[in-house]
């Protein structure tokens, strides 16, 4: 962007008028700003935030389990069907992830994101097994997994010798007679910090000419002709304004139905929200840590939300390392952590009432899982770790409450009338002038993928303009890494080389015992 662009952006966006409104400070905003901006450097861009400041809610760190979701070791992207597991959802978010890679990459190069490894760290990934059943089933995973080149060095061992030897932490007073054990794994991971990686975006874009409007919660979003017009309340005065867009995005996590609702798009109309919320034990003892280098997940509990899969984790953040294991799954009407009380009764409409009915009565094992565990005691938890980490002391371990997150409901037929749905959901209007982003997981790993995405749907006709600098974000664009492995190492290597992981890391002390 030159000089006078950019002073011609502060300009509009300081006006009643900007050509795109960011709705939600966090890492889907983040991302499409600074796509948007690559783009069309001239275009104008205004983001309101409700919070005082950037990637506080699902962003932030210790809202969620900062792992790079690339399908390496979480066993739900690999459901077993008719007798045999299933490896196309895992290669899909294998893709995807590499789409982020190389998005953050040309960030590097192009100097918005000034320093990988304050956001990217390599951790091993690795899938753990207990009990035949299980452990039938991670073989014949890894079976299927071990020669795509994706899923590189994957390893797989019942040995609990060399159990011991890559998990000292989870092997110590185990009793590997009592119960069988195995695990797989492979070392190409990583651990993503998306607060900082989101605060990175955002300082670049208001260097730019972006005005963030932190303390400004949207209340209202009305089509007016060509324009929507955008009421934000400032939470601080009270005082509201309306801004006119041309295109408006809604990255406001929990918010983000209600707020499509208001906006009148019929894509989500009868779609209803169901909150879950979560809490981790930490620990920041480095005698711990230093036994446990990297992410391990299990199964999900029977009748357990996919979220709620239970693993241990290496994590970096600030420079610093700390081990969280859980998600403990729990409940709140409320749709954002920082939200009301009210946000669930006040979702409820009319038109949504036989998708909330039809998913309370098909799901009572996840509504009796929540009840568990909400009532679940500290000890309870640590109880919980010890399938993990036998040796666990409840002493050496804190709970922190995890991120909210609103699982989508989507109307169905009867007899359900509700689909309970898990993962991320990309929804437009039919003429791309708006478009929110809905669910979860694995939803900040695989951001710059879903905003590609909803550039193709709402900027259809300017894709071919946009061509040369969509090859220089992302090189593999349009091509299939699954078919293509020469494409596959090229990009790997690039992006190991740009995002320095590569490079060995030194990290420093304990990290903060406070959020």
């Amino acid at each position: 962007m030159s000089t006078t662009q950019s002073q011609q952006s502060k300009k509009n966006t300081r006006g009643d008028e900007v050509d795109v409104l960011l709705i939600g400070a966090g890492i889907m905003s983040a991302t499409l700003g600074a796509m948007i901006h690559q783009l069309e450097p001239s275009w104008s861009q205004l983001i309101y935030e409700r919070l005082d400041g950037a990637s506080l809610e699902s962003s932030y760190p210790w809202n969620n389990a900062g792992t790079g979701h690339s399908a390496l070791c979480e066993l739900n992207y690999t459901p077993e069907k008719n007798g045999r597991i299933d490896v196309s959802k895992a290669i899909n978010i294998n893709e995807k992830f590499q789409v982020s890679r190389q998005f953050w990459s040309h960030q590097v190069l192009e100097g918005v994101l000034t320093d990988p490894t304050a956001f990217i760290n390599p951790v091993p990934h690795i899938s753990f097994a207990q009990g035949e059943d299980q452990i039938d089933y991670l073989q014949r995973r890894f079976d299927a997994l071990k020669d795509n080149y994706m899923f590189p060095d994957m390893e797989f061992t019942t040995d609990r010798d060399k159990f011991a030897e890559v998990l000292p932490l989870m092997a110590k007073d185990r009793d590997f007679d009592k119960e069988p054990v195995a695990i797989s794994w492979t070392t190409a991971g990583t651990d993503v910090n998306y607060g900082a990686l989101t605060n990175q975006f955002i300082d670049h874009a208001e260097q730019v000419g972006t005005e963030v409007r932190y303390g400004h919660e949207v209340t209202n979003i009305k089509k007016k002709g060509n324009f929507w017009h955008v009421t934000a309340k400032n939470l601080h005065t009270g005082e509201k304004e309306t801004t006119r867009a041309r295109f408006v995005f809604v990255g406001a996590g929990g918010y983000a139905l209600d707020l499509l609702r208001k906006a009148g798009v019929p894509e989500v109309r009868g779609y209803a929200g169901f909150p879950i919320s979560g809490a981790w034990l930490r620990t920041t003892n480095q005698e711990l840590v230093q036994q446990h280098q990297a992410k391990v997940y299990g199964k999900a509990k029977v009748g357990a939300p996919p979220m709620s899969v239970p693993h241990l984790d290496l994590r970096v953040i600030d420079g610093k390392q700390s081990l969280l294991f859980g998600p403990f799954g729990g409940w709140t009407p409320k749709f954002l952590k920082k939200g009301s009380y009210l946000d669930l009764p006040k979702s409820i409409r009319v038109d949504n009432i036989p998708s909330y009915l039809g998913v309370a009565g098909w799901n009572f094992d996840l509504v009796k899982y929540l009840v568990e565990e909400v009532f679940k005691p500290f000890e309870g938890r640590v109880e919980d770790l010890r399938e993990y980490m036998p040796s666990a002391d409840g002493k050496d371990w804190e709970e922190v409450i995890a991120g909210q997150r609103v699982q989508i409901i989507k109307p169905a037929t009867p007899p359900h009338f509700g689909s309970l749905e898990f993962g991320t959901a990309l929804v437009n209007d039919q003429d791309g002038t708006i478009a929110g982003i809905l669910g979860a997981s694995p939803g900040a790993s695989i951001a710059p993928a879903a905003m590609l995405e909803l550039l193709e749907r709402c900027f259809g006709e300017r894709m071919i303009d946009w061509s040369e600098k969509l090859y220089d974000m992302i090189p593999t664009y349009g091509k299939s890494l699954m078919r293509e492995k020469s494409v596959y190492d090229e990009q790997w290597a690039y992006t190991l080389k740009t995002l320095h992981l590569d490079e060995p890391r030194e990290f420093s002390g304990t990290t903060s015992a406070h959020d």
